[in-house]
């Protein structure tokens, strides 16, 4: 019995062993695919604890498959690969400034992504937060230049309305290179060299919601898109591509911030909901996961259900997931956007103006949650109890 007994323990062992490499398999998968993972997602996603995924990310981080950051795991750089003595010769020692429009809720994950890419490169960085005003951006950026300690930008100035011009042409002429990040510029600038950006590709990210709730049976969809937001624009272009594609009207667009700290938010979300009732509208996709998270609120104090009454699609998944219920949503690749952005920073002051000039759009990724579901089929009346016949 012993024997039989050792026997069995090396079996439930070795099938454990194999679980666990599967799992840190299918865990690079997603890292290749998407540049960084969560363990939370990972948890959920293979139905171990969160304690499991964290001990395969420590396993794999010490045969230098990845780095381990704070909730989850990146890509390792190349310079990480190398031996210490030979990154610590071969990199040179660059400080890059970066000025965001806001230090919360969107922006951190973007620095953290900064930060975790700088680490690995050897690179210091030097953060200034603004507003989304461009006077605000021009005197940070102005403090980063003239302070001559940094030797290129990361930027994410204010460039809408009618000084958008003016502002790229003067970024252009900067004395260090400059890098956008979540911002776009028009396709041909007339600076004295071409701006390189790296963004996520919302106008692609609102095509995955709409795609969504059209594949679980629903036809009359509306958008509430945030007011004041630079992300607007580029949802409303995906928007209207894909309701063009998919044959949908696309007339339920409301520009409406409705977050609970918005004045008079209660009555808004009332208009909102009456206005889909008139158009019969089923699901929602609203930007962002505050205004989702005010409108789930709402819904639930009105007795109304979701996603049986009304199902909802969340832009940005900050905090979708603690809704009740949790609601589906397409999460930008913020991590990577600022990963992605350090790293053209990082071959253009290595290379200079040998250079070519990059632009890059990243795809975000769409979680499904309990906020969506089939729309419910209309019920068939019963059949009429048939006529017995009589002789």
């Amino acid at each position: 019995m012993t024997s039989g007994h050792r026997g069995g323990s090396g079996e439930a062992a070795g099938t454990d062993q194999l679980f666990a490499l599967q799992r840190r398999e299918r865990l690079m998968d997603q890292l290749r695919l998407h540049g960084a993972v969560r363990v939370r997602d990972l948890a959920q996603e293979l139905s171990v604890s969160e304690l499991t995924i964290r001990r395969d990310i420590a396993a794999l981080a010490e045969r230098g498959l990845l780095t381990r950051v704070h909730g989850g795991a990146t890509l390792p750089s190349p310079l990480e690969q190398e031996p210490v003595r030979r990154r610590r010769l071969a990199t040179p020692a660059f400080t890059i400034g970066m000025v965001v429009p806001s230090l919360d809720f969107y922006w951190p994950h973007i620095v953290s992504g900064v930060r975790n890419a700088a680490a690995a490169h050897g690179v210091n960085v030097q953060l200034r937060g603004s507003s989304y005003d461009q006077a605000e951006d021009r005197r940070q950026i102005v403090r980063l230049t003239e302070s001559g300690r940094v030797q290129g930008l990361l930027l994410a100035p204010n460039l809408e309305g009618p000084g958008m011009q003016e502002m790229i042409d003067w970024i252009g002429k900067l004395p260090v290179p400059v890098v956008f990040v979540e911002r776009k510029t028009p396709e041909w600038t007339p600076t004295p060299h071409q701006l390189e950006w790296v963004r996520s590709d919302h106008a692609t990210g609102m095509e995955m919601a709409v795609r969504h709730l059209h594949s679980l049976g629903h036809r009359d969809i509306g958008l509430v898109l945030s007011k004041g937001s630079p992300t607007s624009a580029h949802l409303a272009v995906g928007w209207h591509r894909a309701c063009a594609e998919l044959g949908l009207s696309a007339d339920f667009l409301i520009r409406e911030s409705v977050a609970l700290d918005v004045p008079g938010h209660r009555r808004i979300i009332g208009d909102i909901l009456a206005g889909c009732r008139r158009s019969r509208i089923t699901a929602l996709v609203v930007h962002s996961d505050p205004d989702a998270l005010s409108i789930v609120q709402y819904l639930t104090e009105q007795g109304l259900r979701v996603p049986e009454d009304l199902a909802l699609v969340s832009y940005d998944d900050e905090v979708a997931h603690l809704a009740d219920p949790a609601i589906t949503a397409v999460r930008p690749p913020k991590a990577q956007v600022g990963r992605v952005a350090v790293e053209m920073m990082v071959a253009r002051l290595l290379e200079g103006s040998r250079r070519p000039a990059q632009r890059s759009l990243l795809l975000p990724e769409l979680v499904i949650r309990s906020s969506s579901l089939p729309a419910t089929p209309p019920s068939l009346p019963a059949p009429a109890p048939r006529r017995r016949e009589t002789a």
